[in-house]
């Protein structure tokens, strides 16, 4: 990941040793393990699979943005990474490993808002990328542009959706919560709560970003802009 600053330094290592150490203990806790204690929805056994998944999920994503600026020779604002570093440690450590989901009930709804807020930002950035781009031939309108980052939101938001109705299918995780947290089944519209709840949400903070990202185009501030490397400059001319 790019060092950007010393703070950013200290965010990404910390970040990144919280799915490290959870990673080794869940091996090691899921293979000599004593089975599952009486806390269900705490530290059955499902959860601690469902942990490890998220901290490998997470120690993959984190470096997304490094592999990207790399690719596509570009260098992400600061503010945008600096809330995917803050998200995946909430969403991943404090959600999975110390069970945020559970102690606060708003937790995932919060994390959904600002998650898509996040990813609209990030559609914004990939129109910006591609207008940049010689070899595309793209002048959109700012309509267009923000429209285009809220589809990707809702898209990402849908695709993740997916991944949690796969992951409880295939493995038995409680990722969709159909299922409470004293193990009981829900049924009917109750069991689908939770994942229309994500998906309105979702819809929600990319309609928030959409908006925040047209304000900011009329008004020439786009803060959201990546840099692009001296190498892509000169390309580019």
């Amino acid at each position: 990941m790019k060092k950007k600053n010393r703070l950013g330094r200290i965010l990404y290592f910390w970040v990144n040793l919280s799915f490290l150490v959870p990673i080794v203990y869940l091996i090691l806790r899921l293979i000599f393990g004593g089975g599952s204690s009486n806390e269900a929805g705490y530290h059955s056994d499902s959860d601690y699979l469902l942990m490890l998944m998220q901290c490998i999920l997470g120690l993959v994503t984190i470096h997304l943005p490094s592999i990207l600026e790399r690719r596509l020779r570009f260098e992400l604002p600061g503010l945008l990474y600096g809330f995917y570093i803050v998200f995946l440690y909430c969403a991943i450590f404090l959600g999975e490993v110390r069970s945020f989901y559970y102690l606060f009930p708003r937790w995932d709804s919060i994390l959904h808002f600002f998650s898509s807020m996040m990813t609209g930002f990030f559609g914004l950035m990939v129109v910006t990328i591609l207008n940049r781009d010689r070899h595309v031939s793209m002048n959109l309108s700012p309509l267009f542009v923000c429209l285009f980052a809220f589809c990707f939101s809702v898209t990402i938001g849908s695709l993740w959706e997916i991944y949690e109705f796969l992951g409880d299918g295939l493995f038995g995780l409680n990722m969709q919560k159909f299922m409470t947290a004293q193990g009981e089944l829900l049924v009917g519209h109750d069991a689908l709560r939770d994942t229309m709840k994500d998906i309105i949400v979702d819809v929600l903070g990319a309609l928030l970003a959409s908006v925040i990202g047209m304000i900011s185009i009329r008004r020439g501030t786009r803060w959201y802009i990546p840099t692009l490397t001296r190498s892509e400059e000169e390309v580019q001319e």
